[in-house]
């Protein structure tokens, strides 16, 4: 895959995304609540609305409704997200990349434009993180040659995509390209959005679990270039 391929994914007929999405449709409709629903979207300060679906209660209806199904294909697994992400309501968006999670181990490499549809679409921190630590991440793991598209998207205007590549590394611990990291966090010291400044910090951070003198050094060094957040949310734990 060329690291700027953004040719739209297309999702492969599904029967067993047909069964997930209907039963999900469902399960999800009956335990709305729409006085919690606006406090949930007032939380996420109106990123996308809510069903107001508690998240005890979803984990359990969402298991219900994955129950007795078998192990998805790659080609369910897409259709399964993409026709999640259709819907507007954020808690089908959290089934999908629930789902992602547990099966992402069967998708090859040609995935990647999948996650990336996701993050650029209605994005938000709550969905965003976990599809680069727990979808983007894997992926590149998988295969070294995705770190091409990740050098893509750190440099990418959309702040969500730089977010992914800041943290797609996040549950790497010794087996993390620090070098790469560290150029990263160079690279967007300076940006001026909350969020890749909170990014930088998060990554530094987690990284300094494993190396902890490594990112002392490399805050010491950086630091006029770091903003104020990003160093202090780095050494919060050293």
């Amino acid at each position: 895959m060329r690291p700027n391929d953004q040719r739209p994914p297309e999702a492969a007929p599904s029967a067993l995304a047909d069964t997930l999405v209907n039963r999900l449709t469902t399960a999800y409709a009956a335990a709305a609540d729409p006085v919690r629903a606006r406090s949930m979207a007032a939380y996420m300060k109106d990123a996308a609305p809510f069903l107001g679906i508690r998240t005890p209660l979803r984990r359990e209806l969402s298991k219900a409704v994955t129950a007795g199904t078998p192990k998805p294909a790659e080609a369910d697994v897409t259709a399964l997200v993409l026709r999640c992400w259709e819907l507007p309501e954020r808690e089908y968006h959290y089934f999908a990349v629930d789902y992602l999670r547990r099966h992402v181990g069967v998708c090859s490499s040609g995935f990647l434009p999948v996650v990336r549809r996701l993050v650029v679409t209605v994005p938000w921190w709550d969905t965003v993180d976990l599809l680069a630590a727990h979808a983007a991440g894997p992926l590149v793991a998988a295969d070294p040659a995705l770190t091409a598209v990740m050098d893509d998207w750190i440099g990418a205007e959309d702040v969500w995509l730089a977010r992914t590549a800041l943290l797609h590394q996040l549950r790497y611990k010794s087996d993390t390209d620090a070098e790469r990291l560290f150029a990263y966090c160079r690279r967007r010291g300076g940006h001026p959005d909350f969020f890749i400044r909170k990014a930088i910090g998060w990554a530094l951070r987690e990284y300094a679990k494993t190396d902890p003198e490594a990112v002392r050094a490399f805050v010491a060094a950086e630091r006029d270039a770091l903003s104020p957040l990003s160093a202090r949310e780095a050494l919060k734990n050293l």
